[in-house]
C-alpha cells in the first residue's frame, strides 16, 4: 500500500487494486502546477468537507474518472444537483464496506460551506480499514477530545493537519497522536498559503522528540504505508 502527496490535503492512497483520492485541490495550487488531474483516474474520491481548498477539482476529477465520491450527505446532495450520481453519502459515526475495505466517518471540528455558498453539512474525518492497515485521515480539524475514541483502533498511520490558523498546529497535532495512539504521521494542510506556512525543520524536530515518525513529503512524493 502506498500514498502520493499532491499538496494541501490532497493525497492518493493505492490499496487493494483501487485508487482513493482525498480532498482534490490541485489546479488552484501553484506548487502543484505539474500535476495533471486528468491522469489521476481514482476509483474513489473521499471528501472531508466543502471548502474550496478541498473540493476545487472534485467535479472535474469525478467527471474525467467516473469515480465514486464518498462524502457527507449534504455534499452528496450538492453533487446530485450537478448531475453527478455516482455518490455514496454518509454521516458522522456511520461506516460502510466498500470493495477496497471499510470506511467510517468520524467527527472533525471545523466548518463546511461549499464554494457556491451551499451548506456543506458537518466536516468529517475518515478511518479506513484496508489492505490489512488502519488509516486515519483527519481532514480539517481542531484538536478534539473525540480523537480519544480512536485510541483502541490500533491505527497504523494518521494524516493530520499541522498548518495552524485554520486547523491544528504542530503542537496540537503532536498531542493528537497521543489521543489516537498512533506514532506514524503524514502532515497535511500546511505551506499552501502564507498563514499556514510552517518551519519544516522545527516540525520534524518536535514530532521526533515526541517519539512520532513524521513524514512531510514533497508534492508527487510516494510514501509506503
Amino acid at each position: 500500500m502506498k500514498t502520493t502527496y499532491y499538496g494541501q490535503s490532497t493525497i492518493l492512497i493505492e490499496t487493494e487494486g483501487k485508487k482513493l483520492l482525498f480532498d482534490p485541490f490541485i489546479t488552484p495550487n501553484p506548487a502543484a502546477k505539474d500535476v495533471n488531474i486528468d491522469a489521476l483516474k481514482p476509483d474513489y474520491i473521499l471528501v472531508s468537507h466543502g471548502h474550496g481548498d478541498h473540493v476545487a477539482d472534485l467535479v472535474a476529477v469525478q467527471k474525467s474518472s467516473g469515480a465514486k465520491v464518498i462524502c457527507i450527505a449534504e455534499i452528496a446532495d450538492w453533487l446530485n444537483k450537478q448531475g453527478i450520481d455516482n455518490v455514496h453519502g454518509m454521516n458522522i459515526g456511520g461506516a460502510f464496506n466498500f470493495d477496497f475495505g471499510r470506511v467510517k466517518m468520524v467527527n472533525a471540528v471545523h466548518s463546511s460551506t461549499l464554494p457556491d455558498g451551499s451548506p456543506g453539512g458537518n466536516p468529517a474525518g475518515f478511518v479506513l480499514h484496508t489492505g490489512g492497515k488502519k488509516i486515519y485521515f483527519a481532514g480539517d480539524t481542531a484538536l478534539t477530545y473525540d480523537m480519544k475514541l480512536l485510541e483502541d483502533e490500533n491505527l497504523d498511520w494518521a494524516f493530520l493537519p499541522i498548518g495552524d490558523n485554520y486547523t491544528m498546529g504542530i503542537d496540537d497535532a503532536i498531542k493528537a497522536t497521543s489521543f489516537i495512539n498512533c506514532k506514524n504521521v503524514i502532515g497535511i494542510h500546511y505551506d499552501t498559503f502564507p498563514v499556514i506556512t510552517i518551519d519544516k525543520a522545527e516540525a520534524i524536530e518536535k514530532f521526533t522528540s515526541a517519539g512520532v515518525n513524521i513524514k512531510l513529503p514533497a508534492i508527487g512524493e510516494v510514501v509506503a504505508l
